[in-house]
């Protein structure tokens, strides 16, 4: 995985939980992960990653994802089987 790849990760993943991570580098982090992406209804995007399925929200206007997505966001990928530590191998 890229070094931006794993920045976005290590912000969702790690420390105190972020609200300033851009929709579009975790849209990019996903689809790098081979995440399907599907719109589905309103600001949700359903994605199906390691055969979990899961729904998030896309920000509205600003492109930022608010600290209770990102939280939403970290709990999907560590259901789906996404650790930092096996990102770095």
């Amino acid at each position: 995985m890229g070094r931006k790849h794993n920045r976005v990760l290590a912000a969702i993943l790690e420390g105190p939980t972020s609200g300033n991570i851009h929709w579009r580098e975790v849209e990019s982090m996903l689809k790098h992960l081979d995440a399907i992406i599907q719109p589905g209804h309103g600001a949700r995007m359903r994605v199906l990653l390691n055969g979990v399925e899961g729904t998030l929200h896309v920000p509205h206007h600003s492109g930022v994802c608010d600290k209770n997505d990102v939280r939403h966001l970290r709990e999907y990928l560590l259901s789906a089987g996404i650790k930092m530590s096996s990102m770095n191998k």
